[in-house]
């Protein structure tokens, strides 16, 4: 037990730490592609920040273990809504955009719905994972077309800031900055991190799992879940200390949809999986309801207090602890 848990914390920084050398040669080999600064925003920066969750969930499924690819992901947008959200509206009260919540949050309702869908048909298929590809690449489209209108900003593109605003180094220039050889080094240097730190991750989640005779999908939708969305919890918490609510808000969101849209359509149409019986009863619907609550929360006086928020991480607490059998 204590060697699987610290192979789990070690596979952790792995994948963190390489999702972030991965982002950073990815921003760079798109500015020497001449990508805009928005469009490497929305796609290399919003989809490589997703790399620690997508490598845990890509490489369960392989491991046969959909509890954990899938606890992961619908684990990590109930942490995201309840957990992060809600310690970022403790750090200080969110303001909010109430036309960019109902479309963005909308769209991360809306895709748990389709996996609700999918698990209740084909499951995590091939042909589902691609339909949800399609669907993300329809939402960066839309997206993008947003920013470029100047309406209100996307929950994708409040994702990038918050990333970039973190780490200054993934700000995308007009002008490319070093070399290519350097970018394509940091890239496939982060790359190896991550593959490696998904494989000890999961195989740490697993051992975990059986010495304390609990079902994998429970360590999927706690421990990988938390783990893995400890970026998003920095930088929400950032983001609301220096009184950017919106953009708090709005990295939890794209967070949500990319999880599901991004992550999910790629672990389909590469390992196809099932979902969990347990996940379709119970969790999934956590996440509808949950993210119903918020957008009641936020809508209801144009902001998330503080009140709020700590209604929101209780009512994490005592979903963790529900899930982990403690009562």
């Amino acid at each position: 037990m204590p060697a699987d848990a610290l192979f789990l914390l070690l596979g952790l920084v792995l994948l963190i730490a390489g999702g972030d050398l991965l982002v950073r040669g990815a921003v760079r080999i798109a500015e020497r592609l001449r990508l805009s600064p928005m469009l490497i925003g929305l796609t290399v920066v919003g989809m490589g920040t997703s790399t620690p969750e997508l490598a845990a969930s890509l490489k369960a499924s392989l491991a046969g273990s959909p509890g954990i690819a899938l606890g992961n992901i619908v684990g990590s947008n109930i942490a995201n809504t309840l957990l992060i959200l809600g310690v970022a509206a403790l750090i200080a009260p969110i303001a909010v955009n109430a036309r960019a919540l109902w479309r963005d949050g909308g769209v991360g309702i809306l895709a748990a719905l389709a996996l609700l869908a999918a698990g209740a048909t084909v499951g995590l298929s091939r042909e589902a994972g691609i339909a949800f590809l399609v669907l993300m690449a329809g939402y960066i489209y839309y997206a993008y077309r947003q920013e470029r209108l100047g309406a209100p900003h996307s929950a994708g593109y409040d994702r990038a800031v918050a990333m970039e605003e973190v780490d200054p180094a993934l700000i995308p220039r007009a002008q490319p900055a070093g070399r290519l050889s350097v970018a394509l080094l940091l890239f496939l240097a982060g790359l190896a991190l991550v593959v490696g730190g998904g494989s000890l991750l999961v195989e740490a989640a697993i051992g975990i799992a059986e010495q304390l005779g609990v079902s994998d999908t429970v360590i999927g939708l706690t421990i990988v879940a938390v783990g893995t969305s400890l970026p998003e919890l920095v930088t929400s918490a950032l983001a609301a200390w220096r009184r950017q609510g919106d953009i708090a808000l709005g990295n939890v969101l794209g967070s949500n949809i990319y999880n599901i849209l991004f992550i999910g359509g790629l672990t389909g149409a590469v390992a196809p999986t099932t979902v969990p019986a347990s996940i379709m009863a119970f969790d999934l619907w956590v996440l509808v309801v949950v993210s119903l609550v918020v957008m009641v929360f936020a809508f209801t006086g144009g902001r998330l207090s503080r009140r709020e928020g700590l209604v929101l991480v209780a009512a994490y607490v005592a979903y963790a602890a529900y899930t982990a059998g403690l009562f």
